[in-house]
């Protein structure tokens, strides 16, 4: 039997940490972190505000020509890590976009792989007007 026991503390830790090293890669433009957090795959996508990013090729050369800084995040409103047993998690943050009246809404799927640790296989970013 699978075990899909919720938020073990030390799993959700490491996610954790990983998805904050994704989010300061973000700001730093550190491509080769944000490489390495995502699947070297065709079958990962990345739904962006202004992309989509069908396999690891097409997720790559949008961060390539993304510009450096700050971007859309303003402030966190909520952050939620659901793991289910030791190799599968969802990340969903909720945030302020930077200078517009919006929400912004980003989600992730992450596996742990054999042999190669944890991924993102899937993840999505959008917007909503204010609650």
């Amino acid at each position: 039997m699978i075990d899909v026991t919720p938020n073990i503390p030390e799993i959700v830790a490491e996610v954790g940490a990983r998805f904050e090293r994704y989010e300061q890669a973000l700001i730093d433009k550190d491509v080769d972190v944000l490489d390495a957090t995502f699947w070297n795959s065709p079958h990962t996508i990345r739904y962006a505000l202004h992309e989509n990013g069908y396999g690891f090729a097409e997720i790559h050369a949008h961060r390539v020509a993304r510009p450096p800084g700050p971007g859309t995040k303003e402030r966190r409103i909520r952050l939620e890590i659901l793991t289910l047993g030791r190799d599968l998690a969802t990340v969903n943050l909720e945030f302020k976009v930077r200078g517009k009246d919006l929400i912004g809404r980003q989600s992730q799927t992450w596996v742990r792989f054999p042999d190669v640790g944890w991924k993102v296989v899937s993840a999505h970013v959008s917007t909503m007007g204010p609650a």
